[in-house]
């Protein structure tokens, strides 16, 4: 009963007794009240033409003459009803089983109903006719009057056994009966056609949704047009929701497999170096060489939690609130960043190019957060810009927005790899053999910043020269 097919079966079979017995009970009722009427209706207008015939033979001849025993007879044969007269004592004087003597004569009908009928003028009913007939009945009972005399002569009572409306119901019952089965036979069978079709849709969901829990993260949902569009719909969903689910699953395992690749190097030669100076192997006079390198091997350590709380972060707040916003000139922002990487740009004997109006260009975003989007910029344009090669900041105007480019000379990045710059912890050489300093998450905080800002980055990589540009809203 718990099943979607149970309760659809159940509950349509319900409805359908239901209305099934409603109808048969009120299409009965109303046949039984038809017929009922229509046999009153009958024996009233009986009993008023016998009443008269009664009345009129009265007032002229007697009621056992022969013409009017002959007329009796025959309009009870006419009428297919029983036909019982009595006088004024309420003794039977005729009856139309056999005028001219049945077992009726000289019975006596009880004085009260005499007297009942006499004074409401008529009386009708259905059941048994005590001391006359010993079958249920439909009867009426009219006085005959004579319009000379006050006082009634006596009643007329014309009867039909109810036999025959018994007989008709009962046959309309049985057909009823029958018609019904037939419907509820095909009912159920069109029932459990359309349940077990509309449940199969949502089993193999269930079997899917299990299999899924499982660990078959390719599992999915065969969405057929012969569903329902509510299940085409929920099938959609699920298959959204599983793919959804897979891609975040191997984003999990990606990130722990890098998180673990990138950790195993700088604590395996933490521990070693360590390990070496407590042991002796390595000598006294060596001591501060190598723990220079357990130092530096730390902080990148710190570097690498302190990147991941800064996404984490980033993350959480699923957009930068306004009230961490405002506004400052980005070509300021750019310049400090710019500045910080002096040295090392000299070192390796950059030729730096900067292309920026003349007057101040404001935006209104975290000075901070977009520091640090052109501080990783820089960063990343220096490392891998060749010795004595050209790193390139430009800001520029357009429209509504402010467009900040940093690029530099250098080895062009294949087009496969454009669309994966942005991922965490990918990096073009994929021993990371090469550019120990970095972990592969400068981009990706590039990017997740600026669209915490509501804004986009690109990057474009042909003919030895790399550049990235990204928006800010423009202050006018």
């Amino acid at each position: 009963m718990k099943t979607s097919f149970g309760r659809i079966f159940y509950t349509a079979a319900l409805i359908l007794l239901l209305a099934l017995t409603m109808l048969g009970t009120s299409f009965q009722q109303l046949v039984k009240n038809y017929l009922t009427e229509t046999t009153f209706s009958r024996l009233d207008k009986n009993a008023q033409v016998i009443s008269h015939l009664a009345a009129s033979y009265a007032a002229g001849e007697d009621t056992s003459s022969q013409d009017f025993l002959l007329n009796l007879d025959v309009a009870a044969n006419l009428s297919d009803t029983d036909i019982i007269i009595c006088n004024s004592q309420g003794k039977v004087i005729l009856c139309s089983d056999s005028p001219f003597g049945c077992k009726h004569l000289k019975l006596q009908v009880n004085s009260e109903y005499m007297d009942k009928v006499i004074s409401s003028g008529s009386d009708r009913g259905t059941g048994m006719i005590r001391g006359l007939y010993d079958d249920s009945r439909f009867f009426i009972a009219l006085p005959i009057s004579d319009e000379l005399q006050e006082d009634a002569l006596g009643i007329v009572i014309v009867s039909v056994s109810t036999d025959d409306t018994n007989a008709v119901l009962k046959q309309l019952s049985t057909l009823y009966m029958n018609t019904a089965m037939v419907v509820v036979l095909v009912s159920i069978l069109a029932v459990l056609a359309y349940a077990g079709r509309s449940s199969r849709p949502l089993r193999e969901m269930a079997k899917v949704a299990n299999d899924f829990g499982h660990g078959n993260l390719e599992a999915r949902v065969r969405v057929e047009d012969s569903y329902s569009e509510e299940v085409r719909d929920l099938a959609v969903a699920f298959n959204n929701m599983a793919s959804s689910l897979q891609k975040s699953e191997y984003q999990r395992q990606e990130f722990v497999a890098n998180v673990s690749h990138e950790l195993k190097t700088p604590m395996t030669t933490i521990s070693g170096y360590v390990d070496g100076i407590l042991d002796g192997t390595i000598p006294p006079e060596r001591h501060r060489h190598y723990l220079q390198i357990v130092s530096d091997e730390t902080k990148r350590l710190s570097r690498l939690v302190r990147s991941m709380l800064d996404i984490s972060q980033l993350q959480d707040q699923k957009g930068m609130p306004d009230e961490k916003k405002m506004n400052f000139d980005m070509e300021e922002c750019a310049g400090l960043a710019l500045v910080n990487f002096e040295k090392k740009i000299n070192d390796k004997g950059i030729n730096v190019v900067v292309d920026m109006p003349e007057h101040p260009v404001y935006t209104f975003a975290n000075q901070d957060a977009i520091t640090q989007v052109v501080y990783n910029l820089v960063d990343n344009a220096v490392k891998f810009c060749p010795q004595g090669g050209t790193l390139g900041l430009t800001i520029k105007e357009g429209g509504s927005k402010v467009y900040v480019s940093v690029s530099n000379d250098g080895e062009t990045i294949p087009p496969e790899e454009l669309p994966l710059v942005f991922d965490r912890f990918h990096k073009l050489d994929k021993s990371r053999s090469k550019n120990r300093d970095g972990w592969g998450l400068g981009l990706y905080i590039v990017k997740t910043i600026v669209c915490s800002h509501g804004e986009n980055i690109s990057v474009t990589s042909r003919d030895g020269k790399t550049e990235f540009t990204f928006t800010m809203p423009l202050v006018n």
